[in-house]
């Protein structure tokens, strides 16, 4: 369970700047938003990975735990009451949203959720392409609540990239970040 229910209630007791910090970067006429909603060291490297998957193409945003212990616990916001300013407005302006999470498991492996059906076949199989495993059904990560980050823009629907921590980092994250664009090229998202 969240220690906090909306980012309203994180904001009364935790500060900007020292326990969390949040980065944002709008690129031109992109469609497409690649968020990390716990970013920093909440699920460590997926602001990384993010930062890569946007590039210099897409829409970036991070929410970044900072603290020097107990990030988790004390930062995380569930997806589906995730509802961080800045971030709802990024959303709401885009297309597409993709959102880069960190799971547990062994080796290298992604669960896809979120409600963009043909975005998350189509990443799903670059990754095995790539020799990555993934699964798109029957587990614990399916982000199909609406209200769900990663299904709040503009089309209703989006994908939630759930990573192990070695898909994350590493030749994996490369391999991750190429299917991602390959998809999205295939997509014809923007």
């Amino acid at each position: 369970m969240d220690r906090y229910q909306s980012f309203a209630e994180l904001q009364a007791a935790e500060r900007e700047g020292i326990d969390y910090k949040i980065v944002e970067k709008r690129r031109g006429r992109s469609r497409v938003a690649i968020i990390a909603p716990h970013g920093g060291q909440i699920e460590t490297a997926t602001s990384t990975l993010a930062r890569m998957i946007a590039s210099d193409r897409f829409n970036l945003y991070l929410f970044e735990g900072t603290r020097a212990s107990e990030n988790y616990p004390r930062l995380h916001i569930t997806s589906h009451r995730f509802d961080e300013p800045r971030c709802m407005e990024l959303v709401l302006r885009c297309d597409t949203v993709i959102a880069v999470h960190g799971c547990k498991g062994p080796g290298v492996s992604v669960l896809l959720g979120g409600l963009d059906r043909e975005l998350k076949e189509l990443i799903s199989q670059r990754l095995k392409k790539k020799g990555i495993r993934c699964r798109l059904n029957g587990h614990g990560f399916p982000g199909t609540s609406s209200r769900n980050i990663c299904n709040r823009g503009r089309c209703r629907q989006g994908v939630q990239l759930e990573l192990t921590q070695r898909a994350r980092r590493g030749p994996s994250a490369g391999d991750v970040v190429t299917a991602v664009h390959e998809a999205l090229r295939l997509a014809d998202r923007h």
